[in-house]
């Protein structure tokens, strides 16, 4: 695969990673089975998808408890991305960023994954109590002590952004150029697909002229871009699709042609090119800073993901996804 470098360091990971939050968070529990997922993880570093990105309040904890058991056998193929800065209670998801926390949080990830260093420690989110610098700089020192090797930096994910007159990445441009101060940013993590571009208006630019990576989260739009949701077959209550704005069963009804708009262009590259494929080759196109990190929990469809960066998208390809309409959602 396609090795792709991420910040200044000059940190080398596959273009296609491996978003591991399916496995233990945010889907559906009935679904998380760990010897699969565990299958899911081996067969991404077969294939050169080395990026593993996961986070502490995955599950929470359990996310990094199983990468553990496959990075206790095979670290050296694997490039290990997790995240601080959240904590989550029964009903409740809270920040977290003060510096002693942040110390202790690190060790107990390194304990759960079973390795002595972190490839790249991300901030989740801010605490809104804590000045971000000092978060980073704490986050620095565990660069100097050796247990990290490099930062990043979460979007803030304020979708109401775009109905109130401002961009939506500009709180995050504004968050990275202050720690930007403290210790360099090595790589943003941001939502980016063919059905949420926005962070093509400032945020992409803002880190490719910085020769800061983009991890470009959710590329497939949870799913959607796949082609393989049935609008209306529902969702289980702990999916957080079952309150998403575009997965009711009329707005996935009403999106339906950007599915069908990448089912066209995926049949002019041949037999076995999916839409999912063509998404992710999409969002490949945007620059050599950019990584994309499908999350799945599945091995065929990690298998699928990785064969997206041999997909080459013409020009002609890439104005037909330019016009394709919008996303709607219940809002709209």
């Amino acid at each position: 695969m396609e090795r792709r470098t991420i910040g200044a360091a000059a940190l080398a990971v596959g273009a296609v990673g491996l978003g591991c939050m399916p496995m233990n968070w945010a889907y559906s529990s009935s679904r998380q089975r760990g010897e699969e997922s565990l299958r899911a993880v081996h067969r991404a570093l077969d294939l050169g998808s080395t990026l593993l990105d996961t986070a502490d309040m995955y599950g929470p904890f359990t996310n990094e408890l199983l990468l553990g058991r496959v990075l206790k056998e095979r670290r050296q193929d694997a490039f290990v991305s997790t995240k601080v800065g959240l904590l989550v209670g029964e009903q409740h998801i809270v920040a977290n960023g003060r510096p002693g926390y942040v110390k202790r949080a690190c060790d107990a990830s390194l304990r759960r994954l079973q390795t002595d260093v972190i490839d790249l420690y991300q901030l989740h989110r801010a605490d809104p109590e804590v000045p971000v610098e000092e978060t980073w700089g704490a986050m620095a020192e565990l660069v100097q002590a050796g247990k990290v090797r490099a930062l990043g930096l979460c979007a803030v994910g304020a979708r109401g952004g775009r109905r109130s007159g401002t961009r939506l990445h500009d709180a995050t441009i504004r968050q990275l150029q202050r720690v930007q101060q403290v210790f360099p940013v090595s790589a943003v993590q941001a939502e980016l697909s063919v059905w949420s571009p926005e962070a093509l208006e400032t945020l992409l630019p803002w880190c490719a002229a910085r020769g800061i990576g983009f991890l470009a989260a959710m590329p497939l739009g949870n799913g959607f871009l796949t082609g393989t949701l049935t609008p209306g077959e529902g969702f289980e209550p702990d999916d957080v699709r079952a309150r998403h704005p575009r997965f009711t069963a009329e707005m996935m009804a009403a999106n339906q042609p950007i599915v069908a708009g990448l089912r066209r262009i995926a049949a002019r590259h041949g037999d076995g090119v999916t839409p999912a494929q063509v998404a992710l080759a999409w969002v490949l196109a945007q620059g050599r800073h950019v990584v994309v990190v499908p999350g799945t929990k599945q091995e065929r469809w990690v298998t699928q993901n990785a064969g997206a960066e041999a997909v080459r998208l013409t020009e002609q390809d890439l104005a037909e996804v330019a016009d394709l309409p919008g996303a709607l959602g219940s809002w709209d």
